[in-house]
C-alpha cells in the first residue's frame, strides 16, 4: 500500500517497540522455573514496550493524546487526535512462551477511528489499516496483501474467535451460555489470546467472525479499523457503534454478522 505519513509513524514505532518485545520473549523461556521471576519480567517488557511507543508517538506528533493501558489517559494540546495503545495484548500467551502477542495503535480523530496497526513481533506480521485506504499485511513476499474479510455465508463453514473469561473476570455463565449457542452452529472455535490479533486475523479471512466482552478500548480500537477497511462490521453487543464504551463487540462480514447476533441474543 502507499502508505501515508501516519502510517509510517506508527508503523515505526511499532516496528522498534517490538525488537524489545522480541528480544524479552526470547528470555521468557529461561524465567519459567520461577514463579514470581517471569511474571516481574513480563511487567518489565510490558512498560518497557509502552515506553518507547509513547516516546516514538509523541516525538512524531507532540500534540495528540493518549489513551494507554499503564499511563492511562494522557491529554494533548491537540484536542482532536489521540493515540490509543496496548503495548502487549497477549501478556499471559507472553509469559508462557506462547507466540501470540501483539502490539495495538489505534487513532482517533474527533471521536472516531481512523488508523490502525498491530504487530506480532514473534511472527513479524505487520497489519495496517486506514480509513479509506484499506487494510494491509505489509511485507509478506514481494508486495503488501491487501485484506478482505472471509466470503462464507453459512455458520455451519465457519470458524468463530472468541475471548474466555479468566479467574477475576466476570460474566462466567453468561459465556458459557453464549459459546454453548455458537458451537451447535458453527465449524470450529478458537481462541489465542489477543484481541488484537483476533481482529487482524478476522480482517485477514483466517476466522470468519470474532466476538468478546468486556476488553478494553486498546486492545480492540486498531483492529476494529483493520475490520471495517477489509470490508467487516463490527459493533457492539446491541448493534451499535459505542465498542470503546461497553467493552464488547461482534465482527464478521456483514451476514455473519447479522447471524451472530441472531445466536447471541439467544443466548442472552
Amino acid at each position: 500500500m502507499p502508505a501515508s505519513a501516519l502510517i509510517n509513524i506508527m508503523v515505526a514505532a511499532a516496528r522498534k517497540a517490538g525488537r524489545g518485545l522480541a528480544r524479552d520473549f526470547g528470555e521468557v523461556e529461561l524465567l519459567q522455573v520461577s514463579v514470581k521471576g517471569p511474571a516481574n519480567f513480563v511487567s518489565a517488557a510490558d512498560h518497557k514496550s509502552e515506553d518507547t511507543l509513547f516516546r516514538e508517538l509523541k516525538k512524531a506528533r507532540p500534540g495528540y493524546g493518549f489513551l494507554m493501558e499503564e499511563r492511562g489517559e494522557v491529554p494533548g494540546s491537540d484536542g482532536s487526535n489521540r493515540w490509543i495503545v496496548d503495548p502487549l495484548d497477549g501478556t499471559t500467551n507472553f509469559l508462557h512462551g506462547i507466540p501470540l502477542f501483539a502490539i495495538s495503535i489505534g487513532l482517533e480523530r474527533d471521536g472516531e477511528l481512523i488508523a490502525g496497526v498491530i504487530y506480532n513481533p514473534a511472527a513479524d506480521e505487520l497489519y495496517v489499516a486506514e480509513k479509506g485506504k484499506g487494510s494491509f499485511l505489509l511485507g509478506q513476499g514481494p508486495h503488501d496483501r491487501k485484506l478482505r474479510m472471509a466470503a462464507r455465508k453459512s455458520m455451519a463453514d465457519a470458524v468463530v474467535s472468541t475471548g474466555i473469561p479468566h479467574r477475576g473476570r466476570p460474566n462466567h455463565p453468561m459465556f458459557l451460555r453464549e459459546v454453548a449457542a455458537v458451537m451447535k452452529e458453527v465449524s470450529g472455535v478458537r481462541r489465542t489470546g489477543s484481541a488484537a490479533l483476533d481482529l487482524a486475523w478476522t480482517a485477514a479471512g483466517r476466522f470468519d467472525a470474532y466476538w468478546e466482552h468486556d476488553i478494553q478500548p486498546w486492545d480492540m480500537a486498531a483492529g476494529i479499523v483493520m475490520v471495517k477497511e477489509a470490508g467487516g462490521t463490527v459493533t457492539d453487543m446491541d448493534g451499535g457503534q459505542k465498542m470503546l464504551e461497553s467493552g464488547g463487540l461482534v465482527a464478521a462480514n456483514g451476514i455473519l454478522h447479522k447471524s451472530m447476533m441472531q445466536i447471541l441474543d439467544g443466548a442472552g
